[in-house]
């Protein structure tokens, strides 16, 4: 039997415990866009927050399912379980819902025929998008614009020398800032999104450019870079999580070497000054505009 599971669904769902994982957002997890269609018995969905990113998961997921085979989908009441059950119902299929946890709870069995699922997964997939002209795809990070936080940084960074890494590093627009430099000799792009990975993988063609699908936060800190940019995430599952961020720094310490130097750029409103002073020797914050503040801190 050949079960699925998309993201970590709260407990009180009984998430299968041997099923082969799916979401993009867990490092190593097998795409569910390679999922051979008609081949799954079950799939479980803690679906994302995201409209297009939501319709485009759930279509992927009737895809892959044998003809009666369950799906089994579930989201907080305001991160998309309030539509969850009419969006399944737009496929053509029969949705038993529930309420549980102050999520909604929707199980649809796969009929023979569903309708509208061809057009879910082109809307949510990958694509060059325009006026970006960068290849990204609903879900990842900013996805369709220029993120302001990250724009402030690249101007307020000077130019960069040696080893570095980008962590958090999105589809790859600071990235191509940073290997402006011809003194950069490597750069490290890592993400948790493997969706952002893959398309960087396209929009950062230099050759000093390494590609990583990794959870920033259990990076080996080898202590050997030169310097790192981020803007770190301080969401987690829709709700705003400051120990993200916190993670970021405390790993960046570790990743550099003496003298290395970490690039920050955080909403203002985020209290990372006192976890910048603590692990690291120097911190200067030399930029606060548009609600953005950018941080030089030196190892």
């Amino acid at each position: 039997m050949t079960i699925l599971l998309y993201g970590r669904p709260p407990a009180v769902f009984d998430p299968p415990g041997t099923a082969t994982q799916v979401s993009p957002l867990i490092p190593g997890s097998t795409p569910l866009e390679d999922v051979a269609p008609g081949s799954a018995d079950e799939i479980m969905i803690y679906a994302p927050p995201g409209v297009l990113e939501r319709r485009h998961t759930l279509a992927l997921a009737l895809k892959a399912l044998k003809v009666g085979g369950r799906l089994d989908a579930m989201a907080a009441k305001d991160k998309g379980g309030a539509r969850l059950k009419k969006e399944l119902e737009g496929f053509g299929v029969v949705v038993g819902e529930s309420a549980k946890a102050h999520h909604r709870r929707c199980v649809v069995i796969r009929p023979e025929t569903v309708t509208g699922i061809e057009e879910a997964i082109t809307a949510g997939a990958a694509r060059l998008v325009e006026g970006l002209e960068a290849w990204s795809q609903p879900g990842v990070f900013a996805w369709d614009r220029i993120d302001a936080g990250s724009l402030l940084l690249a101007q307020t960074a000077p130019v960069l020398k040696g080893a570095g890494a980008d962590l958090g590093c999105g589809y790859g627009a600071l990235a191509t800032v940073v290997l402006g430099s011809p003194a950069v000799t490597s750069l490290r792009l890592i993400d948790l999104d493997r969706r952002a990975i893959d398309a960087a993988r396209k929009n950062v063609t230099d050759a000093r450019a390494r590609f990583e699908w990794a959870d920033a936060r259990t990076l080996e800190g080898a202590g050997d870079l030169d310097f790192i940019v981020t803007n770190p995430p301080f969401h987690d599952g829709g709700a705003e999580d400051r120990r993200l961020g916190q993670a970021f720094i405390q790993k960046a310490a570790g990743m550099l070497g003496k003298g290395g130097v970490l690039w920050l750029v955080a909403n203002r409103h985020l209290p990372y000054e006192a976890d910048l002073n603590a692990a690291f020797k120097r911190v200067t914050k030399v930029a606060d505009a548009g609600g953005y503040k950018v941080y030089e801190a030196v190892k």
